[in-house]
């Protein structure tokens, strides 16, 4: 039996932890797209896949802690915490809701909106910041 959409999704943060990039990719379709508020406009998932290897290289460890998940038939769309270890042993918690939409039992675009969370804030003192993202 195939997994639900939403298990989909799991699956792939879990793969992203554990820098299996080749595992995610497996789990989208071959015009995949991804969207996030950085600036750097719509990319294909191979290219997204590629930054996000190379910031992975700065990391000891990376963990998605999911808060909420709402499903429709082809669509997730979630709200998640992304806790990071970087190398340096600094440590970041970055705020994020992200969209998958799928086709068929793949991922055909994600969009992220990213928030993060200044070392030492809390997320009400910084609620004016300005999105910067520790994950880019």
């Amino acid at each position: 039996m195939a997994q639900s959409i939403d298990e989909t999704v799991l699956a792939g943060l879990r793969r992203l932890e554990v820098s299996d990039f080749a595992g995610f990719r497996a789990l989208c379709t071959a015009k995949a797209t991804v969207w996030q508020n950085d600036g750097q406009g719509e990319q294909p998932i191979g290219e997204r896949l590629e930054h996000f290897k190379s910031f992975a290289a700065t990391l000891d460890s990376l963990r998605y802690d999911v808060i909420r998940q709402f499903r429709k038939s082809d669509e997730v769309l979630q709200q998640q915490v992304i806790h990071l270890v970087l190398t340096d042993g600094s440590r970041h918690e970055v705020q994020t809701v992200v969209y998958f939409r799928f086709e068929g039992e793949l991922i055909d675009r994600i969009e992220e909106y990213v928030y993060t969370v200044p070392e030492g804030a809390s997320p009400a003192s910084t609620a004016s910041g300005d999105g910067d993202s520790a994950a880019r």
